[in-house]
């Protein structure tokens, strides 16, 4: 199937109470979570600056490919120091599969620099903290804080994610900050951080960005994209 109409979308969910659109959020959060039980992150690392760096480098790239490129990264940059030390265009040459790796090789070594000087080399546990580093938004300091720390603040909200909420009939922003705040209101606190990894697994399985598998979806009764 092609992309969803979303005139027919928009309409559908100004229409649907909000009594009605919190139960279908909760029907969507128990078939996903039974769909894919092992939901989490995909992105491969071994402390929580290495996750830092793994997320900045995945914007506009794939898990796997950032994982090709992090298994060789990783074995000579271990820590905060190492990643503020970086020779720029020596970091610049092993992430250049990235995909703007200029902008992203600043990220990183700023960042660390951050880190080092004004956190005690560690990396914050807050989010007003994260977003005072370079190259850091929300998405990025949700998955930081949630999979290093624990600490959840917000719902991640990558390609994955937009595209899923708006196809369900979520949320009809296209700003991922407004997303989110639809997502936060519509789901409890503590299902806010699996939320991000059954939408991802999902749209990976079964609702692609090319193709949407309705008939093999979980969601078909109680997706309006399905519907239309």
């Amino acid at each position: 199937m092609g992309e969803y109409n979303k005139d027919y979308q928009k309409s559908w969910i100004k229409k649907e109470p909000w009594p009605k659109k919190k139960t279908r959020a909760e029907k969507v959060f128990t078939r996903l979570s039974k769909a894919y039980p092992g939901a989490r992150i995909a992105l491969k690392y071994g402390n929580s600056m290495q996750l830092l760096v793994a997320v900045i480098l995945s914007a506009q790239a794939t898990d796997k490919k950032i994982n090709e490129i992090t298994a060789l990264l990783f074995k000579k940059y271990k820590t905060v120091d190492d990643f503020a030390n970086a020779d720029t265009r020596t970091l610049e040459r092993e992430i250049r599969q990235a995909g703007f790796y200029r902008q992203k090789t600043k990220s990183i070594i700023e960042s660390a620099k951050i880190i080092r000087d004004k956190f005690g080399g560690r990396v914050p546990r807050a989010m007003e903290e994260m977003l005072k580093l370079r190259g850091v938004a929300r998405k990025t300091a949700n998955v930081v804080l949630g999979n290093a720390y624990g600490v959840v603040e917000g719902i991640a909200v990558d390609t994955h994610v937009r595209r899923r909420s708006q196809r369900l009939g979520l949320s009809t922003e296209d700003d991922p900050v407004k997303i989110e705040k639809d997502l936060m209101k519509l789901f409890p606190k503590e299902k806010w951080f699996k939320l991000t990894y059954l939408l991802i697994d999902h749209g990976r399985a079964v609702c692609t960005a090319r193709s949407r598998k309705c008939q093999a979806c979980p969601l078909k009764d109680i997706c309006p994209s399905s519907l239309a």
